[in-house]
């Protein structure tokens, strides 16, 4: 099956696919989304969390869209690409082993032959398009994309088993970090969840079992920034993505997202994404 070039599909749990020549962004962007990048032909080339990534033809990447990443320097030679978004709330629910959670919630991509992963990745890509485009089949979209990024961390060119190798000995340093991870999971779903309400990172705590202070440390020590900015960043990436895929005003889209008023959301946002809300829509339209 072949997709037509730049179309994009939503379905409404935001299951984003999209086909095509790769844009080149003016600036990084966030989306609270797990990315699956395949190139068929040229290659990708990021500013990814402020370090470079390149994902050759043949290649499939993986990462949270949470860390800052921006498309830059468009090769020579003609690029192909196929996308697919995962809203974090779907993938939070799928018990993933807590080193693979560590990996997908910290700015670590992960870059796999596609040779290595399934038959025909470009296929399955292209079967997921179809079946969001068509609207019967999201069910199985999902437990089919589950399945591929299971297998895309279980590669042996992935990262399995890497988050729990570092410290003063391997075993000692796995079952600390799995401990972690499992709690930061935690919080990170409570987060990805009741984002859109007025939460806090006292909340966010009280949710584990943790007092603030322990869970601040933890959560900070596993994905690399705090809760609280953490909940603002689900929050602009949520606002990101509806300024980009609808025609809301900034005042609904501010609520839908989270804010409790319009002027924190452009305070947030411009601090976030260096802009305004509505310059940033203009810059993908």
């Amino acid at each position: 099956m072949v997709l037509a070039d730049d179309e994009v599909e939503l379905d409404e749990a935001a299951l984003w696919v999209r086909h095509g020549v790769p844009p080149v962004m003016a600036r990084p962007h966030r989306h609270d989304d797990l990315e699956l990048n395949l190139v068929h032909t040229g290659r990708l080339e990021y500013l990814f969390g402020g370090s470079g990534l390149r994902v050759e033809a043949g290649e499939v990447a993986l990462f949270w869209g949470g860390t800052p990443h921006q498309l830059v320097h468009p090769c020579t030679t003609p690029t192909d690409v196929s996308w697919v978004h995962i809203p974090l709330a779907e993938v939070l629910r799928w018990a993933l082993p807590t080193e693979h959670v560590a990996v997908l919630l910290s700015a670590r991509p992960v870059v796999v032959p596609a040779a290595a992963l399934v038959r025909d990745v470009a296929a399955l890509f292209a079967s997921w398009h179809h079946d969001v485009l068509d609207g019967g089949h999201r069910t199985v979209v999902m437990l089919e994309a589950q399945a591929f990024v299971r297998r895309v961390l279980d590669s042996p060119a992935g990262p399995a088993g890497a988050a729990g190798t570092a410290g003063p000995g391997p075993q000692a340093a796995e079952v600390s970090l799995s401990g972690a991870a499992a709690r930061a999971t935690a919080m990170a779903q409570f987060v990805a969840e009741h984002y859109r309400s007025p939460i806090t990172a006292t909340d966010v705590a009280r949710a584990v079992h943790l007092s603030p202070s322990h869970a601040m440390t933890l959560f900070k020590r596993v994905v690399g920034t705090t809760v609280g900015a953490y909940i603002a960043r689900c929050r602009v990436a949520e606002a990101q993505r509806l300024l980009i895929t609808s025609d809301r005003t900034a005042a609904e889209i501010a609520h839908a997202a989270g804010f409790t008023a319009q002027s924190s959301f452009y305070d947030t946002f411009r601090q976030v994404c260096g802009v305004a809300p509505g310059d940033y829509r203009r810059g993908f339209r």
